[in-house]
């Protein structure tokens, strides 16, 4: 009679994590300091991601400021050398491009001056210009208010004007209100506001801006533009400055003078560069410290439980399954580290962040690769442990002290 062969019980996934949380259950001590350890590296990587992430948010709102992404578009010469005009409907042009989030324009009044009195010569002009704009202007140039409103729908259409910083300052103006009246083209215009300087566009701080209709109705503006502001975004910024020409001016590219990216821009993507260097590189130190900490418990834990494995083995436990236990364990050990490591770090970004008034920014990608990268780390670093465990001999096990 022949008796059939015994094949060993197969492990169920459930059984695998039941086996693997056995060692961590039996020394909860040891798993805990071992977590912690893993985790003090994943919040090192996670903290040094997300607090570099939330500075970068923030450069990257102080280098808008800067107008990284601002084109300015304007008239050139035609090939006879008179000076260009750029097409009264330039500006409902560029804002069919696609990656334009905004444009706006200014168009310069000729022969158009800005007097505080008409006792004032008119040979002492301060400097100043009158210009047409459009409403959305200001939002566009990231300018600012200093005194009094910007224009809007009502004030666009009558003799209201904004003065620039400097031309407020030349005309002895220090705010708004409707008992303050310039002269403008032999014409009286209640100044309703009083801009802060702007950097991005310093030829309007010595400027008097009026509504783009009330300058065609009053001062007898032609409607074309001499200056459009556009922004569009960031990743878009040379493709639109390659098309502004050919769409502002389809008919002559070539009398259309675009400006080139602020020099901003290349020092953003500068430091773009450089903090992914670095981000990379301490990312890869903490995740090392942490896989050789798995490795390093999971090799004591073998030399430990030398007895344990001798007795599972001669119950019928397969090297297959004694590989999978020790697996497991270094698996749920490094999950358990991972866990908590990204949470710890959320926690140091947001509390640095908030202490230094910058947007908190924790990017997906490290939450995630913190902890499939301590995953796999702690598979490699448990497989020695777990390969060496399955190679014990019953006998070896069960005789060693």
């Amino acid at each position: 009679m022949v008796r059939p062969r015994l094949a060993p019980a197969r492990l169920r996934p459930r059984d695998v994590v039941r086996v693997g949380g056995v060692g961590l259950r039996t020394r909860p001590l040891r798993a805990f300091l071992s977590a912690l350890g893993i985790a003090i590296g994943i919040a090192a990587m996670v903290a040094v991601v997300g607090i570099s992430a939330s500075s970068r948010a923030e450069l990257d709102r102080l280098l808008d400021d800067l107008g990284t992404n601002l084109l300015t578009v304007g008239p050139g010469q035609t090939i006879f050398g008179a000076d260009a005009t750029l097409p009264t409907e330039s500006v409902a042009m560029i804002r069919r491009i696609a990656p334009v989030t905004a444009a706006a324009a200014a168009g310069r009044l000729s022969d158009v001056k800005v007097y505080r009195s008409d006792r004032i010569p008119k040979v002492e002009t301060n400097g100043l210009a009158a210009y047409a704009a459009t409403l959305d202007l200001l939002d566009t140039i990231g300018g600012r208010v200093h005194s009094g409103t910007w224009l809007n729908a009502a004030t666009n259409r009558y003799p209201a004007v904004v003065l620039g910083s400097a031309a407020a300052s030349r005309l002895g103006i220090g705010a708004a209100g409707p008992a303050v009246r310039v002269l403008i083209g032999g014409r009286w215009f209640t100044v309703v506001g009083v801009l802060a300087p702007t950097p991005l566009a310093p030829e309007l701080d010595s400027a008097a801006l009026v509504g783009w209709p009330a300058a065609s109705t009053y001062l007898g503006f032609d409607g074309h533009p001499t200056t459009v502001y556009t922004r569009s975004r960031e990743s878009a910024v040379e493709a639109v400055r390659s098309v502004l020409a050919a769409t502002a001016n389809p008919s002559a590219p070539n009398e259309v003078e675009v400006s080139r990216p602020s020099d901003a821009l290349a020092a953003q993507r500068a430091t773009d560069r450089t903090f992914t260097g670095l981000l990379l590189g301490l990312g890869a130190v903490a995740l090392l410290v942490g896989g050789v900490g798995v490795a390093n418990t999971m090799v004591i834990s073998v030399l430990e439980r030398r007895a344990e494995i001798g007795l599972r083995r001669s119950l019928g436990a397969t090297r297959g399954q004694i590989r999978v236990q020790f697996l497991a364990e270094s698996l749920l050990l490094s999950a358990l580290g991972g866990l908590g490591g990204v949470l710890l770090g959320i926690g140091v970004t947001t509390g640095y962040a908030v202490s230094q008034a910058w947007p908190t920014i924790v990017p997906a990608w490290a939450l995630a690769g913190g902890v499939g990268a301590t995953l796999v780390i702690g598979g490699f670093a448990g497989l020695y442990p777990a390969i060496r465990a399955s190679r014990l001999s019953p006998t070896e096990a069960l005789a060693a002290p």
